[in-house]
């Protein structure tokens, strides 16, 4: 039997629950099942209590086990928790941001996209920054346009962005 990884991000929306108690069981329900979480920084703050982005992984992970976490913080870049590894790597800034729906799940497409080339087994801190950069890259190029699905950047506009950091 073939096991298969997976993804899950909160993307709460608190005004789309009877209770924020409701959505936290359901929460946790999708953490016990994941192998890859991508979680922002207000959602792992709500979920655990916790400011410090790491003691809040780290309170995740003496729970459930999930090889790969992600935190997406916004103006403040992004970081993958991995067998040990902490890596982070800074945001792409735009100076048009004129929204910034489906930012959070561009950044979390590219991440998938990379695991589905890469697998989830032997990533090293190389392989979590090149990820980072490239989903950050891509997250930052969907704030600079109105909508979500249909303005997805392609691939190579994605590279020529990360090429201008060197």
């Amino acid at each position: 039997m073939k096991k298969y990884d997976i993804s899950f991000d909160p993307n709460l929306r608190p005004p789309l629950w009877n209770s924020l108690d409701d959505a936290r069981e359901q929460v946790l329900y999708g953490l016990g099942h994941c192998q890859i979480l991508k979680i922002s920084d207000n959602e792992i703050q709500w979920m655990t209590g916790k400011d410090d982005y790491t003691e809040g992984v780290q309170w995740i992970l003496e729970r459930y086990e999930i090889p790969l976490i992600l935190v997406s913080m916004g103006k403040e870049g992004s970081r993958a928790y991995y067998k040990g590894m902490i890596v982070e790597t800074a945001p792409f800034l735009q100076e048009n941001t004129i929204e910034t729906t489906g930012a959070g799940d561009t950044f979390c497409a590219c991440v998938l996209h990379y695991v589905c080339e890469h697998g989830l087994s032997d990533l090293t801190e190389d392989d979590l920054k090149e990820m980072l950069v490239f989903a950050n890259a891509a997250a930052s190029l969907i704030t600079t346009r109105k909508g979500a699905l249909r303005v997805m950047p392609k691939r190579q506009e994605i590279e020529q962005l990360v090429e201008t950091r060197g």
